[in-house]
C-alpha cells in the first residue's frame, strides 16, 4: 500500500496514514487502503489498534478538495458512503481503536477521529468540520458522531461556523480524553516532542488494553456501541447477553481462578498452554 503503514507490535498494532506532503488528506485511494489495511488486521493476536497520521502537521487534513471539486450529485454521494463505510467499519471494529491525533483533524479527519473508540492528541492538535465554508455538509459522518459526542448544540455550533477549534477547548467538551504536550528539560530544552509523547502514550494505552482478556473487551466494546443505539429497557438486554457470553471462556475461568487462588504461580501453570 501506498499511503498506509502498518506495524504490529505484539498484542497491539499500530496504522499510520502516511501522506504527509498532502497533509494525509483522504482521497479515494487512501480510503481504500485504509479498508484493505483493516481487513489484514490479524484479530486472533492484535487486541487494540491505534490510528495516526505521519508527520507532526496533521492527523488527517481532511478529504482531498481537488479530488472533490469536480464531482456530480451522484458522484458526492458515493465519495461519502466509501468513507462512512470505512469509517463505521472502525466504528465496530471487534478491538479497541484509539485515535493518536497530532496536529490537523478537520473535516473528514475529525470524523476518523470521531469514528474511534478513543480520541488522544498532542497539544498542537486542531479540530474543526469546516465543510459549509466550502459549500457542502461533513459527509463521513461528521452530523451525527459530532452531535452524540459533544451534544447537539455545541456541535451545531461548530459545523454552521465552521469554526476550528484548539486541543484545551477539544477537551474541554468532550471531544477528547486528553492532551499531550512536550516533555522539556530543567532549561526548558524539548527532550520529547509532543507527537513522541503522544504516540507513547497512545501505544502504552494500547497495550494496557491488549492485556485485558480479549474476549470481555471485545464485548464490552459492542455492548457500549449497540446500548447507545436503542433505550435503556433494551439496553441492558443486550449487556446481559454479551455478559452471559464471557461465561465458560478459558478468559473467565482463567480470571477468577487468578483473583481467588492464593497461588498465582500454580494458576498460571494451569492455564499456561490453554
Amino acid at each position: 500500500m501506498e499511503y498506509i503503514l502498518y506495524e504490529q507490535k505484539e498484542q497491539y498494532a499500530v496504522l499510520t496514514i502516511n501522506r504527509e506532503k498532502a497533509l494525509n488528506a483522504l482521497n479515494s485511494q487512501v480510503l481504500d487502503e485504509l479498508n484493505e489495511a483493516l481487513g489484514q488486521v490479524n484479530l486472533e493476536e492484535v487486541r487494540a489498534l491505534v490510528i495516526t497520521g505521519a508527520g507532526a502537521k496533521s492527523f488527517v487534513a481532511g478529504a482531498d478538495i481537488g479530488e472533490m471539486s469536480s464531482l456530480t450529485k451522484a458522484e458526492g454521494e458515493a465519495f461519502g458512503k466509501k468513507g462512512n463505510d470505512v469509517f463505521r467499519k472502525i466504528e465496530t471494529f471487534p478491538i479497541p481503536v484509539i485515535a493518536a491525533v497530532n496536529g490537523f483533524a478537520l473535516g473528514g479527519g475529525c470524523e476518523l477521529a470521531m469514528s474511534c473508540d478513543i480520541r488522544i492528541c498532542s497539544e498542537n492538535a486542531v479540530f474543526g468540520q469546516p465543510e459549509v465554508g466550502l459549500g457542502i455538509t461533513p459527509g463521513f459522518g461528521g452530523t451525527q458522531r459530532l452531535a452524540r459526542l459533544v451534544g447537539a448544540g455545541m456541535a451545531k455550533q461548530m459545523i454552521y461556523t465552521a469554526r476550528n477549534i484548539k486541543a484545551p477547548e477539544a477537551y474541554r467538551i468532550g471531544l477528547v480524553n486528553e492532551v499531550y504536550a512536550a516533555e522539556t528539560d530543567e532549561a526548558g530544552n524539548v527532550v520529547k516532542s509532543a507527537q513522541e509523547v503522544l504516540l507513547a502514550a497512545a501505544e502504552k494505552m494500547a497495550s494496557t488494553i491488549a492485556k485485558n482478556a480479549p474476549i470481555a473487551v471485545r464485548n464490552c466494546k459492542k455492548a457500549i456501541n449497540d446500548g447507545l443505539a436503542v433505550d435503556m429497557d433494551k439496553a441492558i438486554v443486550i449487556e446481559e447477553k454479551l455478559f452471559g457470553d464471557c461465561f465458560e471462556t478459558e478468559d473467565q475461568k482463567y480470571g477468577m481462578a487468578f483473583f481467588l487462588d492464593k497461588n498465582k504461580e500454580k494458576v498460571k501453570e494451569a492455564f499456561k498452554n490453554k
